[in-house]
């Protein structure tokens, strides 16, 4: 409650309502907090625009790249194959970040990690 006595108030109100009238203010409430997330991500999506173009860029040349998930993968891009799948030697796992199906159906068989080793 602040100074003002506000917070007793609304209290008072919402005690006052039958259900029918609260469900369609937390409808008319969810409405209003969905409208304010809207604006603020156009306002945010306005600013990063128009920080790009201050750069020279569209926004869209600069997250075109940027799929989810990708950003991971991409670090390992570069990496060397350390297993490789015996039944199909073109897929490869760098032994790094989780551990793809193909080596986990290897060790559920029964094979060491130590056989998938790639050959150098």
């Amino acid at each position: 409650m602040d100074g003002n006595g506000h917070m007793s108030h609304w209290s008072e109100a919402f005690e006052a309502m039958d259900l029918d009238a609260l469900k369609e203010m937390r409808k008319t409430i969810d409405r209003a907090i969905s409208g304010y997330e809207t604006r603020k991500r156009k306002e945010a999506l306005t600013a990063l625009e128009q920080a790009a173009k201050e750069h020279g860029f569209k926004l869209s040349d600069l997250v075109a790249d940027q799929k989810p998930g990708k950003g991971r993968r991409s670090s390992d891009a570069g990496a060397e194959a350390a297993y490789v799948n015996p039944e199909k030697p073109d897929e490869t796992w760098s032994g790094r970040g989780r551990r793809p199906r193909w080596v986990n159906d290897a060790l559920a068989a029964g094979r060491a990690l130590e056989e998938l080793k790639a050959q150098s």
